[in-house]
Parts: structure tokens; C-alpha cells; sequence
């Protein structure tokens, strides 16, 4: 007490984050007690080489514990049931903001560099294609191109519904782009006719010959503009392979590779919140409001979208969790359940989760080979699924470890 006073507070930290303080100041004796994820610490060091440099010169000290039973159900942590999206308005604006900036400053950095004043984007009057034309728009005014230069396609077929159909051709013509629409249903069945499926046939061989026409076209229009075809395609979709093989999973430049569906969602709201056009600003809301959706097989009876990829694959809010759990912080099937069931209590059985916990493995396994063969795009937060970046991963890799414990889990 000479010169200084000191708090005497206890702290626990992990990673450089405070996860609990004890009181300052304090006369008496205090104890705080907090749960530490060590796997999380662990993966964190094996990314780094600073941590296992400075064991070299300092061997780390080792404890040895043993936990009771009990200590497993006593957990006493808040776990964040969307991991890429900000809770606080102000934050998920500003990572909004920045998300678009590194992706429309990518995009203008390719065209000047190939000299191309012509961008050609695919429209659906969905999420993903909203995004990359808004990428687009940014990336032409930051060159100071006309936007006249940016033909938006839309290409109608045999699921297209009118929600979408308007809201695409409203989002072209109100920015100011060039619309183009080409249906594809006439190609489709000539093409359906040569290679001799059925009228009746909707199996994957219908699905998917409608994403490669969807993008022959695109890539021909480009070749006759001297432009460039701009991918939509998104991390979760790459993810899961959620794409057709050589459609819409190609492109000449992916500007939403590395941006989750779950914030794809937000930065179309985002876009709507900021934008002063009213007929733009209301498309952009009633895209971020429509369901997710390839449209590849027809409507139901009331002309509304029948095909509705969460009802396939699962929700891409739980996707996308088990998304950053497993690749960012390279945890097992065990302990993302553990967590998805406390950050989604209450929303999701047990059942449901190992459910869909299974088809996100197997998933991301067997489409590896589509993130192989993946176009150049941005990275734009912690996870990247780039073969030439952040996740080197043979296409020939097995899941059966990781569907193992999955099983166990029932």
C-alpha cells in the first residue's frame, strides 16, 4: 500500500477472452470458477506455430485432474446459435458493411485486371443471386462503369414461381443493369428428348439439366459480351454440395463462397435497410422474406414454391453451426451435439439434430469434390472452403469415423 493499491481480482480467460471476473478490491478470500473449452484451446494452438515455438524455451507446466461425474452435466457456458451472425445491430451492420466491401472490392479488382466491362449474373429472385448482383452494382461503381455493363439474366423453367420471377426482373431494371430473360424450358426438352428421359422423370437427371442449361447460357452470353459470369454460390451450399456439378456450382468468379446462409440472409436485409430506391427496397425484403429454394421441380397447385431445400437437407441455421464447430474449431460429433443442445434448446430435439448432424457429414464428405474444382472468390471472415486457401481436403476422404460417432450418439 506503499505507492499502489492492488485489486487482487481473480480472472479466467480463454483464448484472450474473458469468460469470468472475480470482485475487485476484495478483503476476503473469493474463488472463481468458470468451464474452459480445451478442445477449442487445442485447435487454436495447432493453428498457430507461436504457441508450440515457445514450448521449445519454456516447457508448459502440467496439472493432472480428475473430474467427477457430476462436473459433465454442470456446464455453465452461453453458446452462440449463430456463430457467423452478430447479435448486436450495430456489429452485424458493421460486419455487413465490411463483408460487402471485401467482396465488391475482389470482384473490381478481377475485372480491371482482365480489362472486362461486362459482368453477367444469373437471377432467380433468391438470396444468393440478389447478393452477387448487389456485389456487382458495387464492384461497377467503384471502377466508375456504366451499370449497363452488368446484364442481369433471368431464366425461367419449370419451377420458377411468380414471386420470384418479379422480384428478379425488379431488382435488374431498378438498379439500372441490363435484363436479359431467356427461358429454358424449350432447350430442356430437347435435351430431355435426345438423351431419352421420360416426360413424367423428375429424378436428378431433371434437376440438374436445369442448372447446367442455366449456366451454359450465362457462360455464352458472357463469351459474346467479352464479360465474365459471376458465381452466387454460398458457403453453405459448398458445404453441403448443395449444387449441381459444372452449374450453378461453376463460374468465372464466386463472390459469396466464403459468406454462410445464415448471413447471406442478413446483409439482403442489410442491402434493404440502406437502400433509397422504395421498388428496389421492397424486392430486397421480399427476397430476404422468400423461402430457399432451387426451383427445379414445378410449383404446387397455387403457383407457390414446392420445393424447399430445408425440408431436404435440414435448416442451414443448424448447417451453419455445425459448419464453424466443425471446421473452425475442428470439433467431433459429440461435442457439437453437446452444444447445438444448448444453443438450440428448446427449438430442436436430440433426434433431430443427430439427424441432420449425419447428413452434414456425410455431406461434406462425398462433395468434397466439388470444393476441388472451386472458382477463384473471396474470403471474407474465419471460414474458407477454398482448396487453394484454408481447407485442403482430398475428395476421396472418408466419413465413416465422423459417422461412426454420429451413430453412437442415438
Amino acid at each position: 500500500s506503499t505507492d499502489l493499491v492492488f485489486a487482487g481480482n481473480g480472472l479466467i480467460a480463454e483464448n484472450g477472452t474473458m469468460i469470468v471476473e472475480g470482485d475487485r478490491f476484495s478483503t476476503g478470500e473469493q474463488i472463481v470458477a468458470a468451464d474452459v473449452d480445451i478442445e477449442f484451446l487445442r485447435s487454436e494452438r495447432m493453428r498457430r506455430n507461436t504457441f508450440a515455438d515457445y514450448g521449445t524455451t519454456l516447457p508448459p507446466r502440467r496439472i493432472a485432474i480428475t473430474l467427477p461425474a457430476a462436473a459433465e452435466s454442470a456446464f455453465d457456458r452461453t453458446v452462440d446459435p449463430a456463430p457467423f451472425v452478430p447479435h448486436d445491430s450495430g456489429d452485424r451492420r458493421s460486419r455487413c458493411e465490411e463483408i460487402f466491401a471485401i467482396q465488391s472490392l475482389g470482384l473490381a479488382k478481377r475485372l480491371a485486371h482482365t480489362g472486362c466491362r461486362c459482368a453477367v449474373v444469373g437471377i432467380s429472385g433468391g438470396l444468393d443471386s440478389t447478393l452477387a448482383l448487389l456485389v456487382t452494382l458495387r464492384a461497377f461503381d467503384r471502377l466508375g462503369l456504366d451499370r449497363k455493363g452488368i446484364i442481369g439474366v433471368t431464366m425461367p423453367g419449370f419451377g420458377t414461381t411468380g414471386r420470384t420471377y418479379r422480384n428478379a426482373v425488379t431488382l435488374v431494371r431498378e438498379s439500372g443493369a441490363t435484363l436479359r430473360e431467356i427461358s429454358i424450358a424449350a432447350a430442356c426438352r430437347q435435351h430431355f428428348a435426345d438423351i431419352g428421359l421420360p416426360d413424367e422423370d423428375r429424378s436428378v437427371t431433371y434437376e440438374n439439366s436445369q442448372a447446367r442449361e442455366r449456366t451454359q447460357i450465362l457462360m455464352d452470353v458472357a463469351n459474346m459480351q467479352g464479360g465474365i459470369v459471376i458465381g452466387t454460390g454460398d458457403l453453405s451450399e459448398l458445404a453441403l454440395g448443395w449444387a449441381t456439378y459444372n452449374g450453378d456450382h461453376m463460374s468465372m468468379y464466386g463472390v459469396n463462397c466464403s459468406v454462410p446462409k445464415t448471413l447471406v440472409r442478413h446483409m439482403v436485409e442489410w442491402a434493404a435497410s440502406v437502400e433509397t430506391n422504395d421498388a428496389l427496397r421492397l424486392a430486397l425484403e421480399d427476397v430476404a422474406a422468400t423461402p430457399v429454394s432451387p426451383e427445379l421441380l414445378p410449383a404446387d397447385e397455387s403457383g407457390n414454391i414446392a420445393q424447399k431445400t430445408e425440408d431436404i437437407v435440414g435448416p442451414y441455421e443448424l448447417h451453419d453451426f455445425f459448419l464453424y464447430n466443425f471446421v473452425r474449431q475442428g470439433f467431433p460429433p459429440s461435442k457439437i451435439l453437446f452444444l447445438a443442445m444448448h444453443a438450440f434448446d428448446g427449438r430442436y430435439d436430440r433426434a433431430t439434430v443427430i439427424k441432420w448432424l449425419r447428413i452434414f457429414f456425410r455431406r461434406f464428405f462425398a462433395q468434397q469434390f466439388k470444393r476441388s474444382a472451386l472458382p477463384d472468390g473471396p474470403k471474407v471472415g474465419s471460414v474458407s472452403l477454398s482448396p487453394r486457401g484454408d481447407w485442403r481436403m482430398p475428395s476421396d476422404a472418408s466419413a465413416a469415423e465422423w459417422l461412426r460417432e454420429c451413430d453412437s450418439l442415438e
